[in-house]
């Protein structure tokens, strides 16, 4: 009787949640966005690549970029567009390479103008909740830019620990 209670009690505080007119969320601080991209940034670097990295908050809106003194002009836009990427299709884009290969049931996401199917996005989260995207582009191949996304958000995984 008293689990019954309790169930009805938690169900009633759900549903009520649901029918509030705001949501809330977590989204990284525009200093950590900063030490994520950093760090990913020197991380390549001590790999002997010119990067540059954008983290993007929840929604895509960038938060923060780096550029390695070399790196190529095109870096700012791809950076931001796997970082935007990631976040928007909630995966890293170097596995949404592999599911929108050409010929797939998936493929059409590349005929679409913002997304970037090439490995360096990752998306950060905390607690199993979205707060961020970061994105790589400079290094010899999308899986070292992957490598150097993921170095990013290990700098930061005791900050996110706390969510």
């Amino acid at each position: 009787m008293v689990c019954a209670a309790a169930l009805a009690l938690t169900a009633g505080s759900a549903q009520a949640q649901d029918e509030g007119a705001f949501v809330t969320f977590q989204a990284l601080k525009p200093e950590v966005a900063l030490e994520a991209a950093v760090a990913a940034m020197e991380y390549c670097r001590g790999e002997g690549y010119q990067v540059g990295v954008a983290v993007v908050d929840r929604f895509g809106t960038m938060q923060a970029f780096v550029r390695d003194r070399f790196a190529g002009a095109h870096v700012e836009e791809t950076a931001r567009r796997k970082a935007w990427t990631s976040v928007s299709f909630r995966t890293d884009t170097l596995a949404l390479g592999e599911l929108t290969a050409p010929g797939t049931i998936f493929s059409g996401i590349r005929d679409l103008s913002e997304p970037l199917a090439l490995g360096g996005g990752v998306p950060i989260e905390a607690a199993g909740s979205l707060v961020a995207g970061i994105g790589v582009s400079g290094a010899p191949g999308p899986d070292l830019d992957d490598a150097c996304a993921r170095e990013g958000i290990a700098a930061i995984e005791e900050q996110l620990m706390g969510f």
